[in-house]
């Protein structure tokens, strides 16, 4: 092989190579606004059911929007105590919109309940989610008419 026929080998390779990452480069995101798919469907919020056998009120949220989608959350409160948090709408348009809701949301609803109240922290790498959820669970307690003590 001559010298000149390897040198053009090696610049197609390098061309070609330099070709697909800026096409990739080019392909990437960048913008992390939640624009492009739509809203996942909301459920109306305030009283969902009650059971006057168990004393259970089940209360949807509202609907809170965030800069990656909206978070809402549904609870069932039994006598004076938050028993479940379930979150029925979050963010889940992307890959990494399901990869921080899939880690974010059992933290929430486990710190919720511990806490019985919205007075939750933040997870971290998961704000917008957080914050959301804060304000759609403060809106189904107070629907729900619960107090916390204390």
């Amino acid at each position: 092989m001559s010298v000149h026929s390897e040198r053009l080998r090696r610049n197609l390779v390098v061309g070609g190579s330099t070709g697909v990452l800026l096409v990739l480069l080019f392909l990437y995101p960048t913008s992390r606004n939640h624009v492009s798919a739509p809203p996942a469907t909301a459920v109306t919020p305030g009283i969902v059911s009650t059971s006057p056998g168990t004393g259970d009120v089940t209360v949807n949220g509202k609907a809170e929007d965030t800069q990656y989608g909206p978070v809402q959350v549904r609870i069932t409160v039994r006598g004076k105590r938050l028993v479940t948090v379930t979150a029925v709408v979050y963010p889940s348009s992307a890959g990494r919109d399901r990869e921080i809701s899939s880690f974010a949301l059992p933290q929430l609803q486990q710190e919720a309940i511990a806490a019985q109240s919205a007075r939750i922290d933040t997870v971290s790498g998961a704000t917008f989610t957080s914050e959301g959820y804060r304000r759609s669970l403060q809106s189904a307690l107070d629907a729900a008419h619960f107090r916390t003590v204390g």
